[in-house]
């Protein structure tokens, strides 16, 4: 049985904790090329600015029961199947690719800024140097060697995450070991009432248990503790 391939990018929240080595990741790896380097401005002055193709935002949310939790949501490009990002390019510069990425080339980008506005996902930024728009192209750009290992081809963000919070491949093979994952942990894809029908699914974080109780501090006795070192430091002055 054949299939169309739809690559995916999927996001477990249950074991995202915001590092930002996707972030990072993402960013070192797009500057070994340079018609896909992200551009920085001011770096480390008063007003940095620069393009990065995955963010990750922190949240706290309080269930009906049990304890708050902290959220960390990455946010990044979403390779919808009916990206509202492309009929607005005046350009034709944004584009779906044949293979599922949505792309944006370079040569006939103006900057406007109209993708970015179109985009309901907020995964398109300015590039400060070049003056185009950069987005996550799931690292399909950029030269895949054949003699390295799959797992070694991945997205850069997905081989970076410390926790496997991420995961890639195709969600067109309901067989795939991507898309047992999702059904097997009920991921859901973001605003699908807008009928973009994006690729990407986040898995949701799974329920915690109640906070355990925490004791009480025993008294600290004399010449222990902060106070006892800073004591014996300054030799009691």
């Amino acid at each position: 049985m054949t299939h169309r391939r739809k690559p995916a990018l999927v996001i477990d929240l249950d074991t995202c904790v915001g590092c930002h080595a996707c972030t990072i990741a993402c960013k070192g790896w797009h500057a070994r090329e340079p018609a896909t380097t992200l551009g920085d401005r001011d770096s480390h002055g008063a007003a940095p600015e620069g393009a990065f193709l995955t963010r990750v935002h922190c949240y706290e949310i309080e269930p009906d029961t049990g304890p708050a939790q902290i959220i960390h949501f990455p946010r990044v490009c979403q390779h919808c199947e009916d990206p509202p990002c492309v009929p607005v390019c005046p350009t034709g510069a944004s584009r779906l690719r044949p293979d599922g990425v949505v792309a944006i080339d370079d040569a006939r980008c103006l900057g406007c800024g109209l993708c970015a506005w179109a985009c309901p996902y907020g995964a398109r930024e300015l590039d400060p140097v070049a003056g185009v728009m950069r987005k996550c192209t799931l690292c399909l750009d950029l030269p895949q060697d054949p003699s390295r290992p799959e797992d070694d081809r991945l997205p850069a963000c997905v081989r970076a995450c410390p926790t496997g919070a991420r995961h890639a491949g195709d969600l067109g093979d309901p067989e795939s070991a991507l898309s047992r994952l999702v059904a097997e942990r009920g991921g859901f894809d973001l605003l699908p009432e807008l009928g973009t029908r994006p690729a990407g699914r986040y898995l949701p974080p799974r329920p915690k248990d109640a906070a355990p109780a925490v004791p009480p501090l025993s008294p600290i006795a004399p010449g222990q503790g902060v106070r006892g070192w800073l004591d014996r430091l300054t030799g009691g002055r």
